[in-house]
This record gives C-alpha cells, structure tokens and sequence, in this order.
C-alpha cells in the first residue's frame, strides 16, 4: 500500500513539474525569449556552436532559425534551405546527412558520396571527365575518408616509382584529378624522369655530346611524351643537299640519348 502511494506521489510531481514546465515556457515566451533562455535546457547545441559555429555563431542567433518554442510552436526546426540557397549545393536532400547544423563546417562523410561532393567541387569533376583514369571511377571519398578537408598522400594508395622518390616529388608530375595528364615544370630533376625511363637516363648519362649536360625536361617540356623535332633546336645545320638526301637526323646521328655513336654502316 505504502509503496502504490509513493508511486502515485511521484507520477504527480512528475507531473506537476512537466505542467510547471511548459507554463513557464509559454510564459517565458510571452515575456520573449532570450538566447540566454536557449542555454539554461539545451547545453550541447550552444556548446557545439560556440566551438565551431562558423557564421552560424557570427551571423546569426538561435531565435534566427528557431522562432518560438514547442508547443506554441508546431515545427520551430528549420529546412536548411530556408536560408541557403543559389547554387547546387542548397538543392541536395538529407542536409544533415554531412551537416550538424550546429557545427555545420565539420562536415562528416558517412557512405559514398561523389553527386553531393561535385555539387560544391565542380573544379576537380570537371578535371576528372576531361582527363578520365581510375581515379575517376572512386567515390569522392574514398580518397577524402571520413572527414570533410582530409587530403590524402598519394604514396597511401600508391608505391613510388623509386626508392628514392618521397610524397613531396609526386605533384611535380600528377595532380590526383587528372593524374594522366603528366605536366611538369622546366626545373624538374632529371633523377625523377630515370624512376620511369632508366635506359633513356642512363644512356644519355654515358653519352659524350653535349646532350648529356641538359636535363631531360629542357627537351621533353611541359608535357610528358612531347618529343621534339632536332630542328627546333639545331635549325638546319647542314647543306640542303644533305638534308635532302638524309631527311631523318638519326640516320647519321643515331637517337638523342645515344648522339654522334656513329652506327657502322
């Protein structure tokens, strides 16, 4: 008997307070919120925007988005397009999938996204279809795991043309969206080239005419598999009989790498 009636006891004052509760809040509002008022029953969401609000703290309050307060309220939580619209971006569903509107910049990256990612990064899409490769057949973040920014180092997925070669030496090459399409600046280091085209490197560094004293990208410029002509460096040097007669350089000359060894016939 005596435990049925601390039970009921209790079953009141949960209610009592629960009634409590709400007239204070539809007093509260009709005496209008304040932010502080937020804070004194949500303490997760101030704290999430205090550390990583972005213009969600700057910008703007919690009144801003939730205007007014259940039950007076039917629906006081906002669609996130409400306020952000104009590109792409605004028009994918399911927001919070990425976002915690609350920390909305530390975007999380659960499942495969690639139509979400190019909605925003329509720069590296367009590189990837201009220059299709494997890397193009991924989901966005199977490179860029988990968390929204993470830029992974190629030698992760990929082993290095040579020992010697580190992280640091792949973009001079590559760019991990279109990363067939081989450019590369004028100062690159012939050694990188040798990772890839050993017999061409070493030939030419046994060679004794002056072509082994240039580096391999002061011929083969800015694009990798450019070949150039021996004309456009040397012009025409001989006799236009000469090179009538002999229209192909090699045919004297042998090949680049290997110039001037004379072949036997």
């Amino acid at each position: 008997m005596l435990k049925t009636q601390m039970k009921r006891l209790v079953i009141a004052t949960f209610v009592l307070a629960f009634v409590a509760c709400m007239s204070s809040v539809a007093l509260a509002e009709q005496a209008a919120l304040s932010v502080g008022d937020c804070a004194k029953c949500h303490n997760e969401e101030p704290a999430q925007i205090a550390a990583s609000g972005a213009s969600h703290q700057t910008e703007i309050d919690c009144q801003a988005c939730h205007e007014g307060h259940r039950p007076s309220v039917e629906n006081n939580i906002p669609n996130c397009n409400d306020c952000h619209d104009g590109s792409a971006h605004y028009e994918v569903e399911n927001c919070l999938g990425c976002h915690n509107p609350h920390q909305p910049l530390n975007v999380s990256l659960d499942g495969e996204h690639k139509k979400v990612c190019v909605s925003c990064h329509s720069g590296p899409n367009k590189q990837m279809v201009a220059s299709p490769s494997k890397h193009a057949t991924f989901a966005c973040n199977f490179c860029h795991a988990d968390t929204h920014g993470n830029i992974p180092d190629c030698v992760d997925c990929h082993e290095p043309h040579s020992a010697s070669m580190t992280q640091a030496n792949c973009a001079t090459c590559h760019q991990a969206h279109k990363p067939l399409d081989m450019t590369y600046p004028a100062n690159t280091a012939s050694q990188l080239c040798s990772a890839c085209h050993e017999t061409a490197y070493t030939t030419l560094a046994a060679s004794q005419a002056k072509h082994n004293q240039i580096a391999c990208a002061t011929c083969h410029t800015t694009k990798h598999k450019s070949v150039p002509e021996c004309s456009d460096c040397h012009g025409q040097p001989h006799a236009a009989s000469m090179h009538q007669r002999f229209p192909k350089c090699s045919e004297c000359h042998n090949v680049a790498h290997d110039l001037n060894n004379w072949p036997a016939k």
